[in-house]
């Protein structure tokens, strides 16, 4: 597993001849982490419960991680409800709720990208 994990990572001196859209990215995230069983629908997240979809995703892609803000800004550009809670609350005080709409096109991206 380590082997293959390792072989994701992009190198060092390494040039992509694609650009890749964070959109793409994102939601790709989105459908790696309903792919793994989670329901994501019209369900109220802590951002923190999908970092570990974003890093998958950043690695697949091979770019570096986008900072929550951006993240944020990306999950509501897709149509995503993002409410921001104090932070003595939580420490990453995001809350993202997806429509059954988008974590459908989602999942369909994730689904397309591993059939390749």
């Amino acid at each position: 597993m380590f082997v293959k994990l390792f072989n994701m990572q992009p190198k060092l001196f390494e040039n992509t001849a694609e650009t890749v859209d964070i959109g793409d990215v994102i939601l790709y995230a989105l459908g790696d982490f309903q792919s793994r069983g989670k329901v994501l629908a019209n369900r109220e997240l802590a951002l923190d419960r999908l970092h570990g979809a974003f890093h998958r995703a950043f690695v697949k892609f091979g770019i570096a991680e986008s900072t929550d803000e951006r993240i944020v800004e990306i999950l509501k550009s897709l149509g995503a409800r993002v409410v921001t809670v104090p932070n003595f609350v939580a420490k990453y005080p995001y809350r993202v709720t997806v429509s059954q709409t988008v974590a459908a096109n989602a999942l369909e991206a994730y689904n397309r990208k591993i059939a390749v």
